[in-house]
């Protein structure tokens, strides 16, 4: 297992994260998994023993089962070297500030998911979702207080757009405030949005990439396929839409492609799909997940897998995404003064850069 620095922080993480989704199944995260603690308990040591030290959930999967289930199956203890990540700022009461990245919600959620992760700190505490009605300062500074008096210790974002990121890091170091380390972004072969904005953001600021959905909800597993119904027991037999599928003549070009790499190094099109992106440039960890023992261990098994130059290539062109404006004039009319974080994006359209 390989560990990347998480942004511009010293935290070394793992290049593969225990995703908990699945964990619980209570709501609407019932169509995604219903593991209970004792599954997640073989799961989180089998991750562990293959390397993994982080262990990523959220306050709202399962209305905090799932972030319950992950101190149960630590034991109420922390084990050497574990992190944990989680998320707040969906709704998770009736009440008018049970909602939004306020400091009282804010503040308020960390104290209950404190509770039921059974630990004193949370590693890094990322904002789940933007929140347009509250100043930034005021969540900023409840993030900045929440680092102080010792519950926090990284703070990221997650399905942030690119400037409500760059506002945030704005605002942090105007008022000396902690900034984020890390986003947390939706990011496939399939759905490859994030190299508009997010990566090069990633690059240029210095943050983290955490992905969530690698697979693309299991679209990418190999399990799917052209002209055929879809299997029972997946995600997308039980009427999950994320992501939303553009153009699904793409996604079946993608996937044969995935299977055909697949097929000649013996392995799975799901193990082929999370090495592509452990090998982009800008990511930092996938987060991956399950609703199998089984599941979690084939996709352990592509952290030791490296593909060819070739096989990268082929799988770049048949994922790349149209550029829209403005980067198709920055393609044409500034190819000639170009950085690195432009190039996240333009390398592969532009013939002259190596």
């Amino acid at each position: 297992m390989e560990y990347r620095l998480l942004g511009r922080s010293g935290l070394r993480v793992s290049t593969m994260t225990i995703g908990t989704m699945t964990f619980g199944g209570v709501g609407w995260a019932e169509k995604i998994g219903e593991l209970g603690v004792p599954e997640a308990a073989r799961i989180i040591d089998m991750s562990l023993d293959a390397g993994v030290n982080m262990i990523d959930t959220a306050d709202v999967y399962s209305d905090g089962l799932s972030e319950k289930i992950v101190g149960d199956a630590l034991g109420g203890k922390r084990k050497s070297g574990v992190l944990i990540s989680t998320k707040a700022r969906f709704r998770m009461g009736e009440g008018p500030n049970d909602v939004g990245s306020s400091r009282q919600h804010l503040i308020a959620a960390c104290e209950a998911s404190l509770k039921r992760l059974k630990t004193d700190v949370i590693d890094l505490y990322q904002l789940h979702e933007w929140d347009g009605e509250t100043p930034l300062e005021e969540t900023l500074e409840a993030l900045d207080t929440l680092i102080r008096d010792g519950k926090v210790r990284y703070i990221g974002c997650s399905n942030f757009a690119g400037w409500h990121i760059m506002k945030a890091l704005g605002v942090s170091a105007n008022d000396k405030r902690q900034r984020f380390v890390s986003q947390q972004i939706h990011y496939s072969l399939e759905s490859r949005d994030a190299e508009y904005e997010l990566l090069p953001i990633a690059q240029d600021q210095g943050l983290g990439v955490l992905v969530w959905s690698p697979l693309a909800g299991g679209l990418l597993t190999g399990k799917h396929r052209r002209d055929q119904s879809t299997p029972e027991g997946s995600r997308q037999f039980a009427g999950w839409k994320e992501p939303p599928i553009r153009d699904e003549g793409r996604l079946w070009n993608i996937v044969e492609a995935l299977l055909s790499i697949a097929k000649e190094r013996e392995v799975s099109a799901a193990q082929v799909a999370l090495a592509w992106l452990i090998g982009r440039n800008a990511v930092t960890s996938v987060i991956i997940g399950g609703r199998t023992e089984a599941h979690f261990k084939d996709n352990l098994a592509a952290a030791e897998l490296k593909l060819t130059a070739e096989e990268r290539s082929s799988l770049d062109e048949v994922s790349l995404q149209p550029l829209i404006y403005p980067y198709w004039h920055h393609r044409d009319e500034a190819a000639d003064r170009l950085s690195e974080a432009d190039l996240e994006l333009l390398r592969p359209h532009i013939t002259s850069v190596a």
